[in-house]
């Protein structure tokens, strides 16, 4: 007698009862762009649907998505003006906005990106030197912890910045703030509207002398191990889609939380082929469901609005 495999998938209700992949909302971190100015909601026109907001304009979406579910949100900022020191400045257009959203909801987690892309003039991630920029990256995330963020994100890949910034933190006593590190951030071709929305395309160059070879998986593994080792509580895989075998094999090596980020290029992707009418929308779900699937524990992705209301 053969198995009949097709009893599991009779009907919806029968298909939930055997899944085995679920996401949940609390699984979900929606990216922000953010900007100086009041009154301010700016489309981004390589990723339709996906906006920078001032900080007025923010706090009201923001509140709208916490009643479909919304848990974390992963902040970047974008200044009018290039200038390092905004970065680490107390008065800073994301410490402002990190004290505002915790002050009207102090239940959301906010997560930062660490990085110095958006402020410097030619659009690079560091300042020339590694162990330099790492000093920065520290003191930039030592004044969001003090703005009162839950997590910071350093996403520059210089080597060692786990270690400043982990070190910085626990000299300034901010024992409870924690470290998403983008462990393996790969130099990938998928980051373009990125960069147009968060105004960090290089002006000169690229990014392949920091930002992990696309071809290598063992390199990975020993990036995640070192983050971990320096202090870091989570680690990010970037891009998704294209990773999912990195994501995969870091599940399966390490016990940190991975957090997968389901990149700008990968939105900009499915969206179009949605909004032309090639594929139907449930193929943004399928994308999800594979990311998890893979092993991600959260997933970061400019479609969470959507997944809130879809779930």
């Amino acid at each position: 007698m053969f198995k009949r495999f097709r009893d599991r998938r009779l009907d919806e209700e029968t298909r939930a009862r055997y899944r085995e992949t679920l996401i949940m909302k609390e699984d979900l971190i929606w990216p922000v762009f953010i900007v100086e100015g009041a009154s301010k909601t700016i489309a981004i026109p390589s990723m339709p649907g996906v906006y920078r907001y001032s900080l007025d304009t923010l706090l009201p979406k923001l509140e709208e998505y916490i009643s479909l579910g919304l848990t974390s949100i992963l902040l970047f900022g974008v200044p009018e003006q290039k200038g390092i020191e905004q970065a680490y400045a107390g008065d800073g257009l994301v410490q402002t906005a990190v004290r505002a959203i915790k002050q009207s909801f102090p239940s959301l987690e906010v997560i930062t990106d660490v990085c110095l892309c958006s402020y410097t003039e030619d659009g690079h991630c560091h300042i020339g030197d590694n162990d330099s920029t790492c000093e920065l990256l520290a003191r930039i995330a030592v004044s969001h912890a003090q703005a009162g963020v839950d997590i910071v994100a350093p996403s520059d890949m210089m080597d060692g910045r786990v270690h400043y910034i982990k070190k910085a933190l626990l000299d300034e006593n901010f024992n409870k703030t924690k470290i998403l590190s983008y462990s393996a951030k790969y130099a990938s071709s998928f980051y373009g509207p990125f960069r147009e929305a968060a105004d960090c395309v290089p002006k000169n160059g690229d990014r392949k002398t920091y930002q992990m070879d696309i071809c290598n998986v063992q390199e990975a593994m020993e990036e995640i191990s070192a983050d971990i080792e320096e202090g870091a509580d989570q680690i990010m895989v970037k891009p998704a889609l294209a990773y999912l075998d990195i994501i995969y094999r870091a599940k399966q090596s390490f016990k940190a939380p991975i957090v997968a980020y389901n990149v700008s290029g990968e939105y900009a992707m499915l969206n179009s082929a949605v909004q032309n009418g090639v594929l139907a929308p449930d193929v943004i779900w399928e994308s999800m469901i594979a990311i998890k699937r893979a092993g991600a524990d959260r997933i970061v992705s400019y479609h969470v609005p959507y997944l809130l209301e879809k779930l």
